[in-house]
């Protein structure tokens, strides 16, 4: 996977690149990440990169030709154009399974806004998509960059020491992730669960997607109707539907 980022503050990726599980990834070969200051491709000398909005109104907007003229530059006209995200509240919710779709590519570029907005052409004509990380505005698009390339590499094989580790995670076959416990087995009197040491694999497994559906339906029940349940599954959750109207 090779990450291509557009953004004004490459300083603000260094900690995150080199303090993470992207930095073994990088040794490994697996990973590419180059940071890209779009200022370098603004046109005039003093690298302008926004401008105040046609019609008036608060803020500056990034200006169009930086964004056209770094896509010329990045992609090879005679190659398939990879995926171009634009980080922006209005677009698409960045999920587990666009987590998943992403990681599907080989190669991902993103576009870092900032101030008031990019110009409309960048969304029209050089983003091929957009990706929200929630409902609230940030300051800039680094801090969600940053989120979808950690997500994008937990992906890649590899790149995490345990393969089953991804596999595990919360929304990962769409449930909120099973408690975990380490040793020792009890700390000022708190106990872990005698079936985790029980040493019967069948049993911590049923535990744990026990465990699973009910921290899912107690925390985020609306995401119980994207999964696919077994009939064991129906009847757990309905014994827990009857305990709490007792």
């Amino acid at each position: 996977m090779r990450f291509d980022v557009l953004t004004l503050f490459p300083d603000m990726f260094t900690g995150f690149i080199q303090n993470s599980m992207i930095q073994k990834a990088h040794e490994k070969g697996l990973i590419e990440t180059r940071i890209i200051n779009f200022r370098d491709y603004a046109f005039n000398k003093h690298r302008t990169v926004d401008d105040i909005p046609y019609g008036g109104g608060d803020g500056m907007v990034l200006k169009p030709e930086p964004f056209f003229e770094a896509i010329d530059d990045l992609i090879d006209p005679n190659e398939e154009k990879p995926p171009v995200l634009l980080m922006s509240p209005q677009g698409e919710r960045l999920t587990q399974q666009k987590v998943n779709q992403l990681a599907t590519h080989s190669r991902l570029i993103l576009l870092c806004g900032h101030y008031a907005g990019f110009d409309e052409r960048i969304h029209q004509y050089v983003a091929t998509e957009e990706i929200s990380i929630g409902d609230y505005v940030l300051t800039g698009g680094e801090l969600p960059a940053m989120i979808i390339m950690d997500s994008v590499s937990r992906q890649i094989p590899g790149v995490l020491g345990n393969t089953l580790s991804a596999q595990n995670d919360s929304f990962a076959d769409g449930l909120l992730e099973y408690p975990q416990y380490t040793r020792p087995a009890e700390y000022r009197g708190y106990q872990v669960p005698e079936v985790l040491l029980s040493g019967h694999h069948l049993r911590i497994e049923k535990w744990r997607r026990q465990e699973s559906l009910r921290r899912t339906w107690e925390r985020r029940p609306e995401l119980l109707d994207k999964v696919t349940l077994t009939e064991e599954d129906r009847i757990f959750l309905r014994q827990l539907e009857d305990q709490q109207g007792e």
